[in-house]
């Protein structure tokens, strides 16, 4: 693991770095990225450094110095070579006091790269009974307010499960804990409009402008019955769904294709 903050390489980056006044830490004032990286190259990484900037713009959060960030990416990748890990970036509104409100310091940017595991072929869902709030202030924006996703996450691993769904406060299916859903309803793939408060995930995007799929809000029953679903985001790419809660699916022709879809256009969008 490498980590940088604000300039600085740390010599030690399980060392502590962060006040304990940061407003990240006290009140989970923060955006982050997380980006794959492949043979030392971040992928996608202007799309996640523009949506870096909305995130931190929905937020609130002035300050943010994409080049700055740019540079610690290259700084933590620069010598030590990752075959395949990922990049974590967090903004967070910096040192305040202890309450909601924001200090004057301005933000604290920390860049940690580290290894990961490749994810798994297929894997398990279920359905988690807290919806989203399509219309909260924070929907659709990355920040690091996971507390839901964290018990969503642990309910998932219980029942055998590496992801949680949830719908919306409509009824319709939303997103994962950390990835976007899409299923196959008589051959169409579709998946769920940004106005479901779902995050506009970069592998989403490029899902859907890569290989095609139809935007629609509809009950998250629909979904779960369809005859294939995979997930995406950044460290699953396209990853095929084999149950949802009690349900078996197959791993399906539309979820084939597009797995070979993205593995044959990675490598378009690897480097700094």
């Amino acid at each position: 693991m490498r980590a940088w903050i604000d300039g600085q390489l740390l010599a030690d980056p399980t060392a502590p770095a962060v006040p304990v006044t940061d407003h990240g830490l006290t009140v989970g004032d923060a955006v982050f990225e997380a980006i794959k990286v492949v043979d030392g190259k971040p992928f996608a990484l202007t799309r996640h450094l523009d949506r870096l900037e909305r995130s931190a713009a929905g937020l609130g959060l002035t300050g943010v110095d994409v080049d700055a960030v740019r540079a610690g990416v290259g700084a933590v990748l620069a010598e030590e070579h990752l075959p395949l890990g990922r990049v974590r970036i967090t903004v967070t509104g910096g040192p305040a006091p202890l309450g909601s409100g924001r200090g004057s310091d301005g933000p604290t940017t920390i860049v940690v790269a580290a290894p990961m595991d490749p994810a798994s072929e297929s894997t398990a869902v279920i359905t988690v009974p807290w919806p989203r709030n399509e219309r909260g202030a924070l929907a659709g924006l990355k920040t690091t307010s996971y507390g839901e996703n964290v018990v969503a996450l642990a309910r998932a691993r219980e029942h055998g499960a590496t992801e949680a769904v949830f719908a919306n406060l409509a009824g319709h299916l939303c997103e994962g804990t950390g990835s976007n859903v899409f299923y196959v309803v008589d051959g169409e793939l579709r998946t769920p409009t940004l106005a479901s408060g779902c995050l506009a995930g970069v592998t989403r995007d490029l899902v859907i402008e890569w290989f095609g799929a139809r935007e629609v809000d509809e009950p998250i029953e629909v979904a779960a019955g369809a005859d294939e679903i995979f997930l995406a985001s950044t460290t699953r790419d396209v990853q095929a769904v084999h149950r949802w809660d009690d349900r078996e699916l197959a791993h399906g022709p539309v979820t084939k294709e597009a797995a070979e879809t993205w593995r044959r256009r990675e490598p378009e969008l690897l480097g700094l």
